[in-house]
């Protein structure tokens, strides 16, 4: 990048750097020689620091070379037998799973799998709305009192001590497969299975719950083989890549580091979804109007918002329900169900945007190092949405509660946070947890969800805002964009942008979508979109090619207001570059992540 592209503030407040300033020019030449890629894959290589002898299984990870053995995690082995051993049994089993995307695809893919082997389980999803995040007394006991003999606890229950204690109490064995940051201590239960587990050394703590509920599959799977149980009727073994749709779909709507396994188990998901997707994924494609090629931009942003909205306006199990479904008319009604959800869950979500901001703004809050709302009649399905939102606007942590009372009359506050880079917030929660300020508390580095009972909210505030501070003066929290490449507009072609996407995509966590540098343009005809959004064409500054671009939810933020006023500015855009398909043509599409106004010539 030119020196002129060293920006140190930018309208979002950012330092921008070039990702590939300091690269080894020999190493980028090897790589292209030896991978037989052009040079803009290969520096994006050198940037993200893959090493050479992984090269070829980042950019075609295979499942028969590249997956992973089960047994590697702790734990596993035994569960494995055992539930194996249940199986054959044919006990009742059930499956508890959350109410997120996650948690849904988690619960579809153990159903599918148990259900080939014989075994119909019935899904609990906890009513977000009324029960909360997590496992409780009350629903151990409605599958107890159904019949259940085992309990599959899935995406939850690492941190659930006092509940899956009562569980085995009353007879059930449950075994938890979770994600979740894990404590010195488990809890007391049939099985643990967790990479972040402390005695996991499997390396697999990246995974999802779907992840991880694959991994319990595969080796159940092969512990029934071993067992004979499938050379008895003369079936094959479970078909279980025909899941892989799925656990893609889950991988990447949970927001899990894009690397190592959950590469591979993305490319593979994605390969299946684009080929023969399950018929819940295909209702919900149809309803959303959307076709293959599917891409972890509709698995974040059309699928599972449809899929989390049901949990956020009461109809949290529909999710699972959907994806194990082998009824189209019926997986179509409830997409559309969903899809319905959905519309209600904008609408709700943007009134209690606008309240919780004012209430920001009103208070000076911005200026803690996190920023703590919450009202009594707010959606509590909604509270990690705008959390984000707020994290978004101000670049801090931010939790969002609402306040619940229970039939016993005591009121509680259920929340939820959102972090950035730097700042691991569930660890905030468990460590509140552990001051007994909270009910409940836990997540990952970037989210999380909490408890609080009414007489400890402001000592949970107060805990909240110096366990940040203390986390901001530790570490090496900054806000920087990483520029991956500079483009001109007449050089963004959609081939050049197809063939970063297919050989380096997917994209996600740790693992993003390159971000380019769009230096001197010129941008057209600005105007806002659904409220939130401005939508604008952009040229090179003395002309030519025009592209169009989108800065979602930009009005109202600095960026945002200079999109719309400064008509006569040549900016420095930095974005991700998108092809838009429509009606048989390619079209390049820029989404806009941040910008610099160089000059204002009129």
């Amino acid at each position: 990048m030119t020196n002129h592209l060293q920006i140190e503030r930018s309208l979002n407040g950012a330092r921008w750097k070039l990702a590939d300033a300091e690269v080894d020019v020999a190493q980028v030449e090897r790589i292209m020689r030896s991978h037989d890629v052009p040079e803009v894959i290969a520096r994006l290589l050198c940037a993200r620091d893959i090493p050479e002898d992984q090269i070829a299984a980042f950019l075609n990870p295979t499942l028969k070379e590249h997956f992973p053995d089960p047994l590697s995690m702790a734990g596993m082995e035994a569960l494995a037998n055992d539930l194996a051993e249940a199986i054959e049994d044919e006990k009742q089993i059930a499956i508890f799973g959350d109410f997120d995307v996650d948690g849904a695809t988690s619960s579809a893919v153990m159903y599918h799998f148990l259900k080939y082997c014989g075994i119909e389980p019935r899904i609990y999803i906890p009513e977000r709305l009324t029960e909360g995040y997590g496992p409780n007394n009350e629903a151990l006991d409605t599958l107890q009192a159904e019949g259940a003999e085992v309990l599959l606890m899935l995406d939850c229950g690492t941190t659930a001590f006092d509940t899956l204690e009562y569980g085995a109490s009353i007879g059930l064995k449950i075994a938890v497969l979770d994600h979740h940051e894990a404590e010195d201590r488990l809890p007391n239960a049939w099985h643990v299975i967790n990479p972040k587990r402390k005695d996991d050394i499997s390396g697999l703590d990246v995974l999802a719950a779907v992840g991880v509920t694959f991994m319990v599959c595969v080796a159940t799977n092969t512990a029934l083989r071993k067992r004979g149980f499938y050379a008895r009727d003369g079936v094959p073994d479970a078909p279980l890549k025909s899941l892989l749709d799925l656990v893609a779909l889950g991988t990447v709507c949970d927001m899990v580091p894009l690397k190592d396994v959950n590469r591979l188990l993305v490319r593979a998901g994605f390969d299946r979804m684009n080929r023969a997707p399950c018929i819940g994924l295909q209702a919900l494609a149809d309803v959303a109007k959307i076709s293959a090629p599917f891409t972890p931009y509709h698995a974040g942003f059309v699928f599972g918002p449809r899929v989390n909205a049901g949990s956020r306006v009461g109809q949290s199990d529909m999710g699972a329900q959907l994806f194990c479904s082998d009824d189209e008319a019926a997986a179509r009604d409830m997409a559309w169900t969903l899809n319905d959800c959905n519309d209600k869950r904008k609408a709700m979500q943007m009134d209690m945007e606008r309240e919780a901001l004012a209430m920001v703004e009103a208070q000076g809050l911005e200026q803690n190092p996190v920023i703590i709302v919450g009202a009594e009649g707010w959606h509590s399905g909604l509270s990690g949405l705008v959390a984000g939102r707020i994290k978004e606007k101000y670049n801090k942590p931010a939790c969002v509660m609402t306040s619940y009372e229970a039939e016993d009359g005591t009121v509680e506050w259920r929340g939820s946070g959102r972090s950035i880079a730097g700042i691991h917030i569930a660890q905030a929660f468990i460590d509140a947890r552990a001051e007994g300020l909270l009910e409940k508390g836990g997540g990952h580095a970037m989210a999380g969800g909490f408890t609080a009972p009414a007489d400890q909210l402001e000592a949970f505030k107060s805990f909240m805002l110096g366990h940040i501070d203390n986390q901001m003066k530790s570490g090496d929290v900054h806000i920087e964009t990483l520029i991956d490449g500079v483009l001109s507009v007449r050089g963004a072609q959609p081939a050049f942008i197809e063939m970063i996407h297919t050989q380096l995509g997917p994209f996600g966590q740790e693992h993003p979508e390159p971000l380019f540098a769009l230096p001197n343009v010129r941008v057209h005809s600005a105007d806002i979109v659904g409220e939130a959004h401005i939508r604008l064409m952009v040229s090179d500054w003395e002309g030519g090619t025009r592209i169009k671009a989108m800065a979602f939810r930009a009005v109202g933020t600095p960026l945002g207001d200079a999109l719309l006023t400064k008509t006569n500015a040549a900016f420095h855009l930095a974005g991700h570059m998108k092809v838009d398909r429509w009606q048989g043509n390619e079209r390049t599409e820029m989404h806009i992540r941040d910008g610099v106004i160089l000059n204002d010539v009129g």
